[in-house]
């Protein structure tokens, strides 16, 4: 089972005690989020602020999340051993500074899904270098498969310590699955921890001929050895859109994977 325990233990800084909103805790994570621009997003965030809340207290770490952006400061990051972006990126400079020095003095980061979204025609253009081409590795955003769908994950590194006690291969949750400007096969900083399985083509349901991925490799979870961090592309819950209701379809935490 891929614990959040092991996980975070990975990415944190260990050996000391903090306090944290009144709580003696091992470490403590601050999640940043927006949740403001698409259904499938919001689920996801919602569902991940229980979730992180559940597994905050059962492995005794402390935890809180925020929408307020401008707390990615120094003073405010100082002592927080994890930084989470649930779904999306600091988009002002002195944030991406604070940001970025945290990450270079050994601070602990995950990522999901549209927090590794860059495309320049959107309203979220690759504006960044260091954190698109030099931390995430990955470049701008170029395809998403359509509609969300699960598809079959095998695991490229199982002695890696965020894959101990993984299945080789098995099956997610629905996601929209994102393809990248950049082959991170080639980038010798980055270890893909999993992958897309070929049995999972065809890979969506369109309508859209693009949406459909029938070939190719597609990382979805991999590390930068020169940084304390992971990024997962799963983040995005299945939507009732058809009916315009907006319920949520799926889980992204639905399964112990």
């Amino acid at each position: 089972m891929l614990t959040l325990q092991r996980i975070l233990i990975t990415l944190c800084i260990l050996g000391t005690t903090s306090c944290f909103a009144g709580k003696t805790c091992e470490f403590q994570v601050v999640a940043f989020y927006t949740a403001k621009n698409d259904q499938a997003h919001i689920s996801f965030v919602l569902e991940a602020q229980a979730w992180f809340t559940r597994m905050s207290i059962k492995n005794n770490f402390c935890f809180q999340a925020t929408d307020d952006w401008e707390q990615l400061n120094e003073g405010f990051l100082f002592d927080d051993a994890v930084v989470i972006f649930r779904d999306s990126r600091p988009e002002k400079t002195h944030q991406r500074e604070a940001f970025e020095n945290y990450m270079r003095q050994g601070g602990g980061w995950m990522g999901f899904h549209f927090a590794g979204f860059a495309l320049t025609t959107s309203d979220v253009p690759q504006n960044w270098e260091w954190y698109h081409k030099n931390f995430l590795g990955s470049g701008s955003y170029k395809s998403n498969t359509w509609s969300p769908t699960s598809a079959v994950l095998r695991s490229e590194n199982i002695n890696h310590p965020i894959l101990k006690g993984v299945s080789k291969t098995f099956r997610s949750a629905p996601n929209e699955w994102y393809r990248w400007e950049n082959d991170l096969r080639l980038n010798p900083q980055i270890q893909i921890l999993l992958s897309i399985h070929q049995s999972s083509f065809p890979l969506g349901t369109g309508p859209k001929p693009e949406e459909i991925w029938s070939s190719g490799y597609y990382p979805v979870v991999w590390v930068n050895t020169g940084y304390r961090m992971v990024y997962f592309n799963m983040g995005h819950n299945d939507i009732d859109y058809e009916s315009d209701t907006n319920r949520s379809l799926s889980s992204s935490f639905q399964s112990r994977n």
